[in-house]
């Protein structure tokens, strides 16, 4: 097992993993209605609301549905078709199409890919020439599609949603007989997911068991979950992605619209740098605000030079630019070397023990800045 999870580095460059902003992906999916048209415009707006990848989805029915499955009536109010078949080959974009679209995404400087939901469909995205391939959940357990997957030697992205792990065991296992450019999507696959269903710690669970690349899809209606993942360093967060979520189909109602979308990769950026500083210290911003609102030793009274200070002749007040107070107890006992004023900020050049005439070094030392 891998102690680290390995970088990935697709033909274009494009780097995914360990230390790496976490690639943005708009989950298109069939949310185009089977319009071209449509599908060039939700790249476009991909592109313009800061997503790193398109994906599509491509189906082939004859492959994919027994004939029973086919023919079987689909007539709610989601559906394109009477049938369950027609319903579904309404929503296919052909390969000519995706491959258009495909040259239009990297053009806008996108990576295009899309989930293969059988062996035909592989193959046609395979010939398209993409850079990656996505496995749905629904094909975790799909032994034969995860092997001619990995045989094509392309970084796989599985999705994890309703799989138990031991099915999560069994895929990872058949892909790495290939190769172990992997990465897992923790996600729950209902559209759209109860926030208290997401289980956000479970990006943080897959990346220890397997020692891979781990990102999010949220299926959730909200962002908070989304940018909340951010903590986690996911590799990968994908969204669906809509133009309109009234449109008929039920992937819209977990979608994103190019605003929400927009919205939501600027969190995750803001979010990712948040994370940056992994030890406590003082920026420059802030030693001078505490210059400005922090407070320091100061004289409560007049007093003579030779006075033996005792705690009620010292007091602390703003600004912050003398002795700290955590000094205050070191101060007291001191002599008095000169005359001081009330308000007067107390200076180690004031002060002596009552064995020597200089402020002890040691107590100079503790002084910040000195």
């Amino acid at each position: 097992m891998p102690t680290a999870a390995p970088l990935i580095r697709l033909r274009s460059g494009q780097l995914i993993g360990p230390g790496c902003p976490a690639f943005l992906v708009a989950e298109i999916g069939n949310n185009h209605q089977g319009c071209l048209d449509m599908a060039r415009e939700m790249v476009r707006a991909a592109a313009a609301s800061g997503a790193c990848a398109v994906k599509f989805q491509k189906r082939d029915m004859a492959a994919l549905f027994t004939k029973a499955g086919l023919d079987a009536p689909y007539n709610g109010k989601n559906s394109f078709g009477a049938t369950y078949g027609r319903h579904r080959a309404a929503l296919e974009l052909s390969g000519e199409a995706l491959a258009e679209l495909k040259a239009l995404a990297e053009s806008l400087g996108l990576t295009f890919f899309a989930s293969a939901w059988d062996a035909p469909s592989l193959a046609l995205l395979v010939d398209l020439g993409v850079e990656l391939l996505k496995i749905p959940s629904a094909d975790l357990v799909n032994l034969p599609l995860l092997r001619l997957a990995g045989a094509t030697g392309l970084p796989v992205i599985l999705s994890t949603g309703m799989s138990g792990l031991p099915e999560v065991d069994a895929a990872v296992a058949e892909l790495r007989r290939y190769h172990d450019r992997i990465v897992l999507l923790h996600c729950n696959s209902s559209y759209p997911c109860p926030d208290e269903q997401v289980g956000l710690p479970l990006i943080d669970a897959l990346r220890r068991r397997y020692g891979l690349p781990v990102g999010y899809s949220g299926h959730e209606r909200g962002l908070g979950p989304t940018i909340a993942a951010t903590a986690f360093a996911p590799a990968v967060i994908e969204r669906h992605f809509t133009l309109d979520k009234t449109l008929p189909g039920t992937d819209h109602q977990a979608s994103l619209s190019p605003a929400e979308f927009a919205a939501m990769a600027a969190m995750v950026r803001e979010a990712e740098a948040a994370m940056r500083v992994l030890r406590k210290r003082v920026f420059p911003g802030e030693a001078g605000a505490a210059a400005k609102l922090r407070k320091s030793v100061v004289f409560s009274r007049d007093l003579p030079a030779g006075h033996v200070l005792a705690p009620e002749d010292l007091t602390v007040k703003c600004p912050g630019t003398g002795l700290s107070p955590l000094l205050l107890d070191a101060v007291a006992g001191c002599l008095l070397t000169c005359p001081a004023r009330q308000d007067d900020m107390v200076s180690w050049d004031m002060l002596a023990t009552r064995e020597t005439t200089e402020a002890p070094r040691s107590l100079k030392a503790a002084q910040p800045g000195l």
